[in-house]
């Protein structure tokens, strides 16, 4: 344990502490006094003892503001990482939802592309009977015009 020398409402006092928390007694009590110079100084001297309840009760005051604020801040938190697992869930079934879409898409892509080069294929296969036909309907004809 140590010991701090400190000085509250022009008085020293001798406090002990945890060992390094030294410092932060010694902030505490330059707070704790300045609050209890401050309301000295608005209601003037109405006794120690009052003053010090009167400090107390301020300083309980705004400690409960303080924790309402903060559970309030947490309700918030609590409300927005809800709405941010919400969001997520959709953007994750709107993504499921669009990959199974492109999977048709692609799907529906590979059938057409398919039925174009089959349709390529018999294009081809007609231009080659076509031109088979007519070679044979020219040669018929000369063939034809040399006999006459």
């Amino acid at each position: 344990m140590a010991n701090v020398n400190i000085k509250f409402n022009n008085k020293d006092y001798l406090l002990s502490c945890d060992d390094g928390q030294e410092e932060s007694l010694k902030k505490l009590t330059k707070f704790l006094d300045k609050k209890y110079s401050e309301l000295k100084d608005k209601l003037g001297n109405i006794g120690e003892n009052k003053l010090l309840l009167i400090t107390t009760i301020k300083l309980i005051d705004e400690y409960f503001d303080l924790k309402q604020k903060v559970a309030k801040q947490q309700a918030r938190l609590d409300e927005i990482s809800e709405k941010f697992r919400e969001i997520r869930s959709l953007a994750i079934e709107y993504k499921k939802d669009k990959d199974e879409e492109i999977k048709k898409l692609n799907e529906e892509l590979d059938k057409f592309k398919k039925t174009i080069e089959k349709n390529n294929s018999l294009y081809e296969t007609m231009l080659d009977k076509t031109t088979q036909s007519l070679e044979k309907i020219i040669s018929n004809t000369e063939s034809l015009s040399k006999i006459q």
